[in-house]
């Protein structure tokens, strides 16, 4: 059992798949402070200064000025701002995500035609040597 488990964590898919897992944690972080500093503030900016994150719902009786009191009161609420912060997160991560893709996928295809055009097909038998092929095979069978 200790042997089947060496095996299969030996296996190139698996030791490709903790590299992307690990790679895909770093580039969390890059993409979290490209979104909540550069592109959170902008729209932010488009929306006329609203903080999403203070729009909510208190479900029951009171009223609070932002999200932190209400929660801090123990106040059942639902939290509409929060939501759509990571929606907006999320299209945006994903807008991002696209366009390296797309880019990565360009490039590779533009390797690939280049890798085709530069090895030339190989040459095929020309008409003549065709005929005196088939004009040598009628001969044998006469």
């Amino acid at each position: 059992m200790l042997r089947e488990f060496q095996e299969f964590a030996m296996k190139g898919n698996v030791l490709d798949m903790a590299v992307g897992i690990i790679i895909g944690a770093a580039f969390t972080t890059i993409v979290t402070t490209l979104v909540n500093g550069i592109f959170m503030p902008v729209v932010g900016y488009i929306t006329g200064g609203v903080d999403f994150t203070d729009i909510f719902t208190v479900l029951g009786e009171g009223e609070y000025a932002s999200l932190k009191a209400a929660t801090d009161a123990g106040a059942a609420v639902i939290q509409w701002g929060v939501f759509a912060n990571s929606v907006i997160s999320f299209l945006i991560v994903a807008w991002i995500l696209f366009l390296i893709i797309r880019t990565m996928n360009r490039a590779k295809d533009a390797l690939v035609k280049k890798e085709a055009a530069a090895a030339p097909a190989p040459a095929g038998p020309t008409q003549e040597e065709l005929l005196a092929e088939i004009r040598d095979l009628l001969a044998k069978r006469a």
